[in-house]
Formats: structure tokens, sequence, C-alpha cells
């Protein structure tokens, strides 16, 4: 099956270790799920400073994943720091929600989580 995320992007960052590949997948499944909810909140309450901070907090874990959604991340990004409504992002946010929830139950799969 292909997966929505890079596991030679994983493999490259852990050097090979299969054990770390696991606590680093862990690690996304604990913090970028709640860190997302909290990113559509502040969205939806139009809370830009909030949501700035989520989207640029996750961005790094998105990259080392290789999920391809930095110009969705950086298009929120750049809606925080504009007078637009947040029905610009919407798009961006439902490619985010939709790509992460895949990746998750991926993770939980691949590494029997």
């Amino acid at each position: 099956m292909d997966a929505h995320y890079s596991i030679e992007s994983l493999e490259e960052i852990a050097g090979g270790d299969e054990d770390f590949m696991k606590v680093v997948a862990q690690t996304f499944l604990d913090e970028i799920p709640p860190d997302l909810a909290a990113l559509e909140e502040a969205i939806a309450n139009n809370n830009k400073d909030l949501a700035y901070q989520f989207a640029h907090k996750m961005k790094p874990n998105f990259e080392m994943f290789g999920l391809g959604l930095e110009k969705d991340i950086t298009g929120i990004e750049s809606w925080t720091k504009s007078s637009k409504s947040s029905s610009t992002v919407s798009d961006n946010i439902e490619k985010v929600v939709a790509t992460v929830s895949t990746v998750v139950e991926e993770l939980k799969r691949d590494f029997n989580l």
C-alpha cells in the first residue's frame, strides 16, 4: 500500500533505527491530532495568533514525515498575518485535516501502534 507519508524520510532521520522510528511515529500520533484540532478551532474563531502558533509548530513534523503540506501550512501562516477572512484558508485546512487523518491511520498500521 502506498503511504501518504515518506518512510524514506523517517528512515533517514532515524538512521535506520526502527525503534527510534516507532518513537517518532508515536510522538506524531500523540501531538499532531490535538494540535490540529486546536488549529481548526483557532481558525474557526478567527484567532490568528493562536492559529499561527499551531501551524508553525506542526510544520517541521509535516516536513519530517514528507506529507507535502508545506504550501497549505504556509498559506495558513500567511493568512494569520492578513486581514482576510478564515474562508480564505478553508481549502488549506481541509487538505491538512484529510492528510493527517490518513497518515494517523497509516502510522498506527505500519508501526503497530
